[in-house]
Parts: C-alpha cells; structure tokens; sequence
C-alpha cells in the first residue's frame, strides 16, 4: 500500500493507492496485523492560510489502550498538495480532532471512527476538515450565551 518517496534514513512514504504523504508512524500499527484501510484526509482550500491550526489524530487498537498519536500541523497541506493519509488494520478506533487555538474561543472539532472487523482491505475513508469562519464560530457561541 505504500511506496518510500526519500531512501534516507528519515523516509517519508506515499500511498501507493492514493499518491498521498503518509503520516509519519502511521503505518504497521499492530505487529502482525496487516494495514487494511487508508484514511485520506481532505483540508478544505480556505483553511491552507491558518497559522496555529492542528490535526490531533489518535488511533486505539482497543477500547482502553492508545496505540498511537499524532499532530499535523495544517500547513502540512501547504507543502503537499497531494494530501494526507493514514494506513490502519481492520480493527479498534481513530479519533481526529481539528483545533485552531487563534481565534477566541478557539475552534475545536471531534471525531470518532469505528473500524469494522470486517472491512475489506483497500477500503478507503475520506474525512473532510473544513474549519468554520472563527468571526462566525464567535458569533454564534455568543449567540448560545443568550
């Protein structure tokens, strides 16, 4: 499912379904346990100019034991415009979390992905991560606040 993109000792992998990066460590996530499905993750176009905005992504094998976590920034998605991507097994739980602490209140956004045993592998999911306008977000947390 994937190709090395850099054979130096730091090598950076592409999807070979998709053409996208492959988020650093997220590959092979269960030893013996083969990579099933590929997570793409589409940032909309009008976030690329954010300068504090990060993806949290998480990924539990199980129901109480984190296997791994990372943070891409979303200038990432400047420097590659190919995208990002993640490889996982068939199994456990990915939890993305969209946060951008400049605006006041900060802007954060949650979900949760339950991987069937089942799923075929070469299943591909697409998450679309598309920050709201904060002047708007504000607005409408005061509107709450009424």
């Amino acid at each position: 499912m994937t190709n090395p993109t850099n054979p130096s000792a730091q090598q950076q992998y592409k999807s070979s379904q998709s053409g996208r990066f492959v988020v650093p460590g997220w590959m092979n996530l269960i030893e013996g346990t083969p990579d099933a499905i590929e997570i793409q993750l589409d940032l909309d176009q009008s976030d690329l100019s954010r300068n504090h905005a990060c993806i949290l992504i998480e990924y539990w094998a199980t129901g109480s034991d984190i296997t791994l976590q990372s943070v891409l920034p979303v200038r990432a998605f400047g420097a590659n415009k190919d995208g990002w991507c993640m490889m996982i097994p068939a199994q456990g739980r990915v939890m993305l979390r969209a946060i951008d602490t400049e605006p006041s209140p900060p802007l954060l956004a949650s979900q949760w992905i339950n991987i069937d045993a089942k799923t075929q592998p070469g299943t591909t999911v697409h998450v679309k991560i598309d920050f709201p306008d904060p002047t708007k977000a504000a607005a409408q947390n005061l509107n709450l606040n009424n």
